[in-house]
């Protein structure tokens, strides 16, 4: 059922799920004080460094493993939007899982900060190294998902309510 709007919207939120797997989210920079500038990007495939190359060479590599929690949920935002667009004949149960698709957008965050506390406090402990960081543009893909999730489950809640009154006046 391509025609009804809230399809559209899981669409878009299956779209802005993709892009979200491979942007950055948040971006660290190594203080003034610590001698050499460094960048680190956080996103949903790991923590990629984007020092020069030429500096890159003399400094100690940081890893930063695990980010299976971030990488799941980013995961599972479009995968649930996609399911919730086959589910158009049972709209109490796309509703349902509207309501977590909802909830997983805001769990987002929580995982995000998360991470993003770890990998400051781990790189304060073993490099000696102050961090500072910046949000990137990706970071308000999951907000702009819960939005579209909202506005879905209100319609499909709608054409429910619309059925419901079709049913009564036979």
């Amino acid at each position: 059922m391509i025609q009804r709007r809230q399809t559209l919207y899981l669409l878009t939120i299956v779209v802005l799920g993709v892009i979200l797997f491979f942007c950055s989210v948040i971006q660290f920079t190594s203080t003034e004080s610590s001698g050499v500038q460094r960048m680190f990007f956080l996103s949903a495939l790991g923590v990629e460094e984007a020092t020069p190359e030429m500096d890159y060479v003399a400094l100690e590599p940081i890893a930063f493993k695990g980010v299976w929690g971030l990488t799941l949920t980013t995961a599972l935002i479009p995968f649930l939007a996609l399911i919730d667009i086959f589910l158009y004949k049972k709209r109490l149960l796309q509703a349902r899982l509207n309501i977590f698709l909802a909830l997983l957008c805001i769990g987002y965050y929580g995982i995000l900060l998360m991470y993003a506390w770890f990998m400051r406090a781990s790189i304060r402990m073993t490099h000696y190294m102050e961090l500072d960081w910046d949000i990137c543009f990706g970071a308000c893909v999951p907000l702009v998902c819960l939005v579209l999730t909202i506005g879905a489950t209100r319609l499909i809640l709608k054409d429910e309510a619309l059925v419901r009154s079709a049913d009564r006046i036979r």
